[in-house]
C-alpha cells in the first residue's frame, strides 16, 4: 500500500463493497437458466474477447490451472460451445475456439446484464448516473492490475 495516500473512510469502503456484491449478483443472475455454468461461461467470454485461444493461454487468462480449462473445454466441446483444434506451429499445443452456439450464450448473457443494469442505473438522476460512471471508470483504472501486482488476477471475466 502507498504511504503517502490516505485510507479511505470505512462507510466508502463498505458502499463499493456494497456494489461489488450486487454485481457479483447481476452476473450470477445472467447466467440462469443457462445450459452453461457461470465457469464455463467465463471461458466462453475469454474467447469472445480474445478470439480463438490455446489452452494455456485460457487458462492464464483465468487463473486457473491447465487441466481445469481442459475439463471446461471437455462439456463444452461436448455441447456444442467450442471448437478444439491443433496449433499447426505446435500439433501439442491445443487451440480453442467459439461455435455459433458459444456466441449466442455470450451474446445472451450480455444482453441480460446490461438490460438488468440499464433499468437500475435509468431510475437514477442523469447527473448521478454520470459521476458514479466516472467514477467507476476510475476505479477500473485504479484497481487494472496495479494493486495486487499479479499479472495472473487481473482483469478476470466475470
Amino acid at each position: 500500500m502507498d504511504e503517502d495516500r490516505p485510507q479511505a473512510p470505512i462507510d466508502e469502503v463498505i458502499a463499493f463493497e456494497t456494489a461489488t456484491r450486487d454485481l457479483v449478483g447481476v452476473a450470477l443472475r445472467s447466467v440462469e437458466r443457462l445450459d452453461v455454468s457461470l465457469s464455463q461461461f467465463r471461458l466462453l467470454l475469454v474467447l469472445h474477447e480474445h478470439g480463438p485461444s490455446s489452452s494455456v493461454a485460457c487458462a492464464r487468462a483465468l487463473g486457473v490451472v491447465g487441466s481445469s480449462v481442459t475439463r471446461l473445454a471437455d462439456r463444452l466441446h461436448a455441447s456444442g460451445h467450442l471448437l478444439r483444434g491443433a496449433d499447426p506451429a505446435n500439433r501439442s499445443a491445443v487451440t480453442l475456439r467459439l461455435t455459433d452456439v458459444g456466441r449466442r450464450v455470450v451474446q445472451e448473457v450480455t444482453d441480460r446484464r446490461r438490460r438488468e443494469l440499464s433499468e437500475a442505473i435509468g431510475s437514477l438522476d442523469p447527473a448521478e448516473r454520470a459521476a458514479c460512471a466516472r467514477a467507476l471508470r476510475s476505479l477500473h483504472r485504479s484497481l487494472d492490475g496495479t494493486t495486487s501486482g499479479d499479472e495472473l488476477h487481473r482483469n478476470l471475466p466475470f
